[in-house]
């Protein structure tokens, strides 16, 4: 199974990936919504995305909303630390507008494969 992971912090990033890929996922990555939606349109088999919200350029409440009009079927987890705010009103948004999933940062490998596997 194909994943796109969306995050611009890449020690985050690299945490996913690396987690992902030892349960045998293809791992494709994106710095930032833009990216990702570019990777979306050129990868044509990805499944799931994983999709920081706060990020420069566009961010992950655009790039949800973006990909449920190009996509509605594909799996969205959402997630975040949440800034100034604290990750819960982002989290509620995405919950809002589309994400079939929400993490809160910091999450455990443990905590992202349990959420993953709840959402396949």
């Amino acid at each position: 199974m194909k994943i796109l992971v969306i995050d611009d912090d890449p020690s985050v990033r690299k945490f996913i990936a690396t987690t992902l890929k030892k349960e045998n996922y293809t791992v494709i990555e994106a710095e930032n919504g833009q990216e990702g939606v570019q990777k979306l349109l050129d990868e044509k088999d990805i499944a799931i995305i994983i999709t920081d919200l706060i990020m420069p350029e566009k961010e992950g409440i655009e790039t949800i909303m973006e990909v449920r009009k190009m996509n509605p079927s594909i799996k969205i987890m959402a997630i975040s630390g949440g800034g100034k705010v604290g990750p819960e009103n982002f989290l509620l948004l995405a919950d809002a507008v589309g994400a079939n999933a929400t993490l809160r940062k910091p999450f455990s490998g443990q905590e992202l494969l349990m959420s993953l596997r709840l959402m396949e």
